[in-house]
């Protein structure tokens, strides 16, 4: 029997490429299609979530490492594109014109049983957007890309359950590495990426109740460790459950069901999933 949890799970985070999977146990999404194909279709069956669930990709922006997987995919799969008409035109790809769907800033998008609500948010692409993803009063969101925290980010952070929020940079990494100057204040400038600080901040000042995990992805190379925005984070952390998303390999699935969220461990995410069960009650 269907249950009403939501499920999410980070197939990529970084720089290198992005892809995040949000769905129930009939629909789910992707957010970004940043690594290929094949490392998409090998990364779900390891997780145990099959590609037939998945009704729609939602683009955020143009930029190489959320797109540079999409027209293998839509190839092969056929899956209907949200994608703005700005964002589009600056991608570069051919991304076959029967599949494109444009959407508007705060519209709700039904993909199945699933509503996705994309927002405009402050990053330096052409039409760059975030997205929440609900069923059953349940809602995520992939939230990454940030410029900086802004009214839109706050609000849609406000009523998550479980969000995956970007902690890109240390900033005393960043002044000490060797990236050249306008790389740095390309990233720091307001409308490239969000510190572990500022990340924290939002965290700290808009947190509700009802947000029970969340997950700091899109995390630097160079300019930062898991391991200093896992001690960072969980000293803030309370009851919320803090998980850092990898940037090379797929991040255990999340189950959220608006009282607690579940780490569903690889061995037994593909019974767990199909058979609708969160950990606790297996």
């Amino acid at each position: 029997m269907p249950t009403m949890s939501l499920y999410l799970a980070s197939l990529n985070s970084g720089s290198n490429g992005n892809c995040y999977y949000v769905g129930n146990d009939q629909d789910a999404v992707l957010v970004d299609a940043g690594i290929s194909c094949r490392e998409i279709e090998r990364r779900m069956q390891r997780l145990g979530l099959p590609m037939d669930r998945v009704r729609a990709i939602f683009v955020s922006h143009e930029h190489s490492d959320h797109i540079r997987g999409l027209p293998t995919l839509l190839k092969k799969y056929r899956f209907p594109l949200y994608i703005t008409r700005n964002t589009r035109q600056n991608c570069g790809l051919y991304l076959y014109e029967e599949l494109l769907r444009d959407f508007d800033d705060g519209a709700p998008i039904a993909a199945g049983s699933l509503q996705v609500r994309p927002f405009r948010k402050i990053h330096d692409a052409a039409d760059p957007f975030s997205f929440t993803v609900s069923y059953n009063a349940l809602t995520v969101g992939i939230f990454t890309d940030l410029g900086r925290v802004c009214a839109n980010l706050v609000e849609h952070f406000r009523a998550c359950h479980a969000a995956l929020l970007e902690a890109n940079y240390d900033p005393e990494m960043l002044d000490r590495g060797n990236y050249p100057w306008h790389l740095k204040q390309r990233i720091r400038g307001g409308r490239g990426h969000l510190s572990n600080q500022e990340a924290l901040d939002l965290f700290c000042a808009h947190r509700t109740p009802r947000l029970r995990h969340l997950v700091l992805g899109h995390l630097s190379q160079h300019n930062n460790r898991p391991e200093l925005v896992d001690r960072l984070f969980r000293a803030h952390a309370g009851e919320v459950q803090v998980t850092v998303a990898s940037r090379h390999e797929e991040m255990a699935v999340i189950c959220v069901d608006g009282i607690h969220t579940t780490v569903v461990p690889h061995h037994q995410q593909s019974g767990a999933i199909q058979l609708g069960l969160s950990f606790d009650e297996a």
